[in-house]
């Protein structure tokens, strides 16, 4: 019997746009003889919608959407429905959705579905699902706490500092002393919860940092700051697996660009099947030695934060070859099959690896004690004068 997939996509988020065409990629490229995709659109207003216009990209291009039924998971432990939403079922006419998910697939960017949200959802219901976990998920989105756990195992960072955006408000020209006292110059400004480039620019002097500084405090309350690395090449690697049991992709590095790639770069290019440009090398034109030492980097990375699944591991080299960790990405654009494919895991392949790897997971967590038996109430009382326990400590 086929699994039921429910492809999760869109999202309140900046991402938007581009998490569907990943989840239209998923939808499509799922094994049909083993998977059944149920595609559940997010759209920008939150409600969770499904229905068969969503197996249709043009349904998005044209906004034909309108005959979706909005749906929901119920708080029930092991429940694995979807039904409709309560809102949607009164009336003589009004059909009830009721379907068995055998397992989620996160195919969210950015807020709300690759910070550890949507995974705490399926958590607490016990759904398997692909992506990070809540914890390696809010890491790898946080760039403060991912640099902070990069630090922590020696892997090579930039230098970097942060601030919050009411630092910012309260006195700027501390921030902007306090910056220019720890790095030099180039800096890149980055909102410290986005991805696909929304919200970074590059300074050059304290002019343009602090209208840097303006353009990211829109998109974020905590805001970091990293020095920048001078013509720098980018090399990315996805990382596949779960605890140790991990494998390293092809390295690949983007072409044509300077110093930052942006939003249109990454998903508008050779990423995202069906598109008409290129822009990308595989493999980068690397020593097998430096190949061998980015791969190894890229799967201590993917470790660290505990990660699940696939990410892609995105890194700066500069002109003496050193190799930096720029960020993770726990859920990569289009799931970055583009990096597995020429070593012969094609995309159906990629996603059939990680819904075992979901479903895994899931099987070890139910495998772990939960509950400790203890009488602890028999120790403590209220409601009789006695305002706490009887001597028993925390």
């Amino acid at each position: 019997m086929k699994k039921k997939i429910a492809v999760i996509f869109g999202g309140r988020s900046v991402e938007h746009e581009v998490s569907v065409i990943t989840g239209m990629q998923v939808v499509e490229n799922l094994d049909k003889s083993k998977y059944e995709a149920v595609p559940v659109f997010i759209d920008k207003d939150g409600r969770w919608l499904t229905g068969e216009e969503l197996f249709d990209f043009n349904n998005f291009k044209n906004d034909k959407l309108g005959n979706l039924k909005e749906v929901i998971f119920t708080s029930k432990y092991n429940d694995k429905k979807l039904y409709s939403h309560p809102n949607t079922v009164s009336g003589f006419l009004k059909k009830k959705v009721e379907i068995e998910i055998d397992a989620v697939f996160v195919a969210l960017h950015g807020t709300y579905g690759e910070d550890g949200t949507i995974q705490g959802v399926f958590e607490t219901l016990n759904i398997p699902y692909t992506s990070g976990s809540v914890l390696a998920s809010s890491v790898g989105m946080d760039k403060i706490l991912m640099k902070d756990v990069y630090k922590s195992y020696n892997l090579p960072i930039v230098d970097y500092t942060w601030f919050f955006r009411t630092k910012w408000f309260d006195d700027k020209e501390s921030v902007l002393d306090n910056i220019e006292s720890k790095l030099r110059y180039p800096l890149f400004v980055k909102p410290s919860n986005l991805g696909s480039s929304v919200g970074i620019s590059k300074a050059t002097d304290r002019a343009s940092l602090e209208e840097s500084i303006e353009v990211a405090v829109v998109y974020d309350r905590k805001i970091i700051i990293e020095e920048g690395v001078v013509d720098p090449r980018e090399i990315n690697c996805a990382v596949l697996g779960y605890d140790d049991n991990v494998e390293a992709s092809l390295c690949e590095e983007p072409v044509g660009w300077t110093d930052l790639l942006t939003y249109e770069d990454k998903y508008v290019n050779s990423n995202v099947k069906g598109s008409k440009s290129g822009g990308r090398n595989i493999p980068a034109e690397l020593s097998d030695e430096k190949t061998k030492e980015i791969q190894e980097i890229a799967k201590s990375s993917f470790m660290a934060i505990d990660c699940k699944g696939t990410a892609r591991i995105d890194f700066l080299m500069d002109k003496e070859d050193n190799v930096y960790v720029n960020e993770i990405n726990t859920q990569p654009g289009s799931i970055g099959y583009y990096l597995w494919e020429p070593m012969g895991i094609m995309f159906k392949d990629l996603l059939d690896k990680m819904i075992d790897i979901a479903i895994k997971v899931n099987e070890d967590k139910n495998n772990t004690t939960y509950s400790y038996e203890v009488d602890l109430f028999d120790k403590v009382s209220f409601g009789q004068g006695v305002k706490g326990t009887n001597g028993a400590k925390n």
